[in-house]
């Protein structure tokens, strides 16, 4: 196949991605990410986007952000090891470490560069790995790269993961590793923790969880689902994102027991090849775990504005998946159906994105929205309001 046909064969390809409904295509926004934002020229309410706790466009982050280019530069144009290690990054991890309760973090460019340099990093071909399901593409990612044996259970079916893990250990696995996310982003539901620690503590096993979507808001005061589900301290890895909840820039860590982010320094190439975390993220990250140590006032409050939207689309009979997070997707099934629901929504004043393969399976197409602790209850009934509206022109 010459350039010409390589060229062809992606027209085809994308041609056939459009047709089957589940193109993907990006608005312009030209404010900063909030409650309410500006795209086309047109104010919308942002119900898709991942600034859960509200502190994309905080002015206290803003500040410290821009403070620290006159103390510590723009960049470090270098990785860690080699001139790229500023006091502000060990402030970082310390104060990462403190507030999961785990021993030692590692920081990466991103939770994804965590993922994909965790598994290859800490495991052989004398290993095993159990990853659900629906774990996210990082994670599948990283399993992927690393030579130890895989084996894939259904989504959070304890039954099948334990007889996975019956059957490494008769095999002589070597380190059993369970890997899971600790909200599944698409759905909004929470891995049953308790349930894993418990099956890793019988046969054997390590825990690793990925918190992206659950550091900051999830847990009594919102140290993430280890603490939801009451296993703080039995959980051995976790990774997550500094590019959510916790102000929405980018970046992210893994943190866990301190032999393991010890072997990450040595050996894990998305740290010892990236250049170094750029100190305003730092610094503003530091302050907003700071923040969140000191008052749990917004992880309440998202809490309390989640539990209502989610009782007023059940009111409405709107399909949701049920549970407390708030992400909440409003099933669509369809793909075509998905995406007229969100080109209404979006002319009603309401930027929700629809969600189809292949970040979702065929056939369970849907609009993710999610609540941010920046929204109030008019804004949660406007919402409501016009889902309604978009419900009655596009099904009729």
């Amino acid at each position: 196949m010459n350039r010409t046909q390589a060229l062809a064969y992606y027209t085809e390809q994308l041609a056939g991605i459009k047709a089957a409904g589940s193109e993907k295509y990006e608005r312009i926004i030209v404010t900063p990410q909030s409650a309410r934002i500006e795209a086309d020229g047109k104010p919308l309410l942002n119900m898709c986007a991942n600034n859960y706790l509200g502190l994309s466009n905080n002015p206290e982050l803003i500040r410290v952000a821009k403070d620290i280019y006159d103390t510590h530069g723009f960049g470090l144009s270098s990785v860690r090891f080699i001139c790229g290690t500023q006091d502000i990054h060990k402030k970082l991890e310390a104060t990462v470490s403190k507030f999961l309760g785990m021993e030692d973090t590692i920081l990466y460019s991103s939770c994804f560069d965590a993922n994909t340099g965790l598994f290859e990093t800490i495991l052989g071909p004398e290993d095993a790995i159990f990853s659900d399901q629906l774990n996210h593409a990082s994670v599948i990612d990283g399993v992927r790269l690393c030579k130890a044996a895989r084996y894939r259970y259904k989504n959070s079916d304890m039954a099948e993961l334990e007889e996975h893990l019956k059957t490494a250990t008769e095999a002589g696995s070597r380190i059993k590793l369970i890997a899971t996310d600790g909200v599944f982003s698409m759905d909004g539901t929470i891995a049953n923790l308790t349930a894993i620690c418990d099956l890793a503590d019988k046969y054997g096993a390590l825990v690793m969880v990925d918190d992206s979507h659950a550091t900051g808001f999830v847990g009594k005061t919102g140290r993430g689902t280890h603490e939801h589900c009451g296993v703080m301290g039995r959980v051995d890895i976790i990774t997550t994102t500094f590019g959510k909840a916790l102000g929405g820039a980018s970046g992210g860590c893994t943190s866990g027991r301190k032999e393991i982010i010890d072997m990450l320094r040595q050996r894990s190439r998305p740290y010892l090849f990236s250049n170094t975390l750029a100190p305003a993220i730092v610094a503003a990250t530091t302050r907003v775990f700071e923040m969140l140590s000191a008052d749990t006032s917004r992880r309440d409050h998202l809490e309390s504005i989640t539990t209502y939207y989610r009782d007023k689309l059940r009111a409405n009979k709107f399909d949701i998946i049920e549970g407390t997070h708030p992400c909440v997707p409003i099933m669509m099934y369809d793909e075509h159906l998905a995406g007229a629901m969100a080109k209404k929504l979006y002319e009603l004043g309401v930027y929700a994105v629809n969600f189809s393969f292949p970040v979702v399976q065929r056939g369970m197409a849907r609009i993710r929205t999610q609540v941010s602790a920046a929204h109030s209850k008019d804004d949660l009934d406007f919402a409501v309001e016009c889902f309604i509206k978009a419900r009655a022109e596009v099904q009729g």
